[in-house]
């Protein structure tokens, strides 16, 4: 078997990073180089598998257990986040971690701080595999497709190892709230599945947030700044005062657990046009709802001082709060918990703090609850995965499957 350290760093090594701007799916045609790769070799393993127009792979293994059991699925998603750069990625292998500051040798001064990243502690002894600072890793979500394809080929060369019929699934453009939008559920055919998308080792999550996309346009007018008393409007000023309007204390970088946000992803602009987009997230629905009216008030708090159609919202849904429909089926978490006990791990469940293909998922008929990939720091260049987490993520799918064949 190849080891799953070698598999993940093939996997990071495919530029697959997703474009919001674009209206294809998938958003970028690079995607398409891991999914046919992971297609192909699901095939070589022996699992019939296909790829579709829309970029989805999908597998199927089998029962051999001679049970009626459930189809039990397992996704991850093959884009990486368009937050940081996702192209020529070089990883460092740290092997025996010392429990002390990581140096990012891609940037001079840059460290992986333990006081900055106390979680860094827990992983001393073990191997750990991060950036070199000028991108992300992909851990997000490369680490969940390298356990995938690590407990499938276990399971096509343990043909002792008794399950039922298990589908396998990897999606394009996750990140950017796209990722299963044109998924067909019932061709997949699971009656339950996973998402291998969370973070650190332990995390069991079937909770996320509401969530809402926002682009707001200001329209400014440029003039000679020498003429420009009583005439020109900054719309980089005018944005920026229309970001003053929102609760200070409701960004990401002041919240928690349930808490909710506003977050402003992206501000381009010059004096004539400027542009902001924000994600707004709640795990609550009245809260989000109101977060939502909020951000309308402030837009409209714009036009009534500037004049009408300074401001122009766009304002779109993105996913809901799976909790209402995985719950019904509890059994699927109990598993999962059952399954990383048996690994000798805590599960550690909590809500997500973003979002994974199982939020959407779960409304479209397949409830899919999200495990742990291991990974920390998603989305920037102090993401880093510990080889160990990975491997044990390996072991908590067989396991699940397991569960589900006795």
């Amino acid at each position: 078997m190849e080891k799953i350290s070698e598999r993940f760093l093939r996997y990071v090594a495919v530029d697959t990073q997703s474009d919001p701007e674009s209206e294809s799916q998938p958003s970028a045609a690079k995607e398409l180089n891991l999914l046919k790769m992971l297609k192909d070799e699901l095939n070589a393993m022996g699992v019939e598998a296909s790829i579709d127009e829309w970029g989805y792979v999908m597998g199927t293994i089998p029962s051999n257990c001679g049970k009626d059991v459930p189809a039990i699925g397992f996704i991850a998603h093959a884009d990486t986040a368009p937050d940081a750069p996702g192209d020529n990625i070089k990883p460092q292998i740290i092997e025996n971690y010392d429990g002390s500051d990581i140096a990012l040798k891609g940037v001079e001064g840059l460290f992986l701080k333990v006081s900055e990243f106390p979680e860094l502690a827990q992983y001393k002894g073990q191997t750990i595999i991060t950036t070199d600072g000028t991108t992300l890793l992909g851990a997000d979500d490369k680490a969940g497709i390298a356990e995938i394809m690590t407990a499938v080929e276990y399971i096509m060369e343990h043909p002792e190892f008794k399950h039922g019929e298990i589908k396998i699934g990897f999606t394009p453009d996750e990140e950017i709230g796209r990722g299963v939008v044109k998924f067909d559920v019932s061709r997949f055919g699971a009656k339950y599945a996973y998402t291998l998308d969370g973070g650190q080792i332990g995390e069991l999550e079937y909770e996320n947030f509401n969530a809402a996309g926002a682009s707001i346009r200001i329209q400014g007018r440029n003039v000679h700044p020498g003429t420009a008393k009583g005439k020109m409007k900054n719309a980089m000023l005018i944005g920026m005062e229309l970001n003053s309007l929102l609760p200070v204390e409701q960004r990401p970088e002041y919240t928690s657990g349930y808490e909710g946000f506003f977050h402003l992803i992206s501000f381009k602009g010059e004096v004539e046009t400027a542009n902001l987009a924000y994600i707004i997230r709640d795990h609550d629905m009245e809260l989000f709802e109101k977060k939502k009216e909020t951000i309308r008030r402030c837009v409209d708090f714009i036009n009534e001082k500037y004049g009408e159609g300074t401001a122009l919202l766009d304002l779109k849904h993105q996913y809901y709060n799976m909790r209402k429909e995985v719950e019904p089926h509890y059994h699927i978490i109990e598993k999962a918990v059952k399954a990383m006990e048996m690994e000798g791990i805590k599960p550690k469940i909590q809500p997500i703090r973003g979002g994974t293909d199982g939020a959407n998922l779960s409304f479209m008929g397949l409830p899919c609850p999200n495990i742990f990939a291991g990974g920390h720091n998603f989305h920037g260049k102090m993401e880093y995965v510990p080889l160990e987490s990975m491997e044990k993520a390996s072991k908590v799918i067989l396991n699940i499957i397991s569960l589900f064949a006795e």
